[in-house]
């Protein structure tokens, strides 16, 4: 049976194991003010995009993973593409890396 329903997710176009990347940047060091502005877009961006973004600092850089908040979602190109333009369009921004979509249950 379990097989059967596999077949089935996959035939219908659904995909098993949702799909998300990974990305990170660094920050200048400049005031409070710019960092609360761009965390505050930051935030508002994963709530219009309906996302969920994992984000972590290891003192220098700044690394994270996207996946979809829907249920059954999935994370796309067009998520990542807007993922990179917002962390680019900031002047304390620097280094933006955005990875490929992978599995992300396995790949991330």
């Amino acid at each position: 049976m379990k097989k059967s329903l596999f077949v089935h997710f996959v035939m219908m176009g659904v995909s098993v194991n949702p799909l998300g990347f990974e990305f990170s940047f660094t920050l200048a060091s400049l005031n409070g003010d710019d960092y609360e502005q761009f965390f505050t877009s930051f935030a508002a961006f994963a709530d219009s995009q309906n996302l969920y973004i994992t984000l972590g600092n290891d003192g220098e850089m700044f690394e994270g993973s996207v996946t979809s908040a829907e249920r059954y979602g999935n994370a796309t190109d067009e998520d990542r593409a807007a993922m990179e333009a917002l962390l680019t369009s900031h002047a304390i921004v620097t280094d933006v890396k955005v990875g490929i979509l992978v599995d992300a249950c396995y790949a991330m």
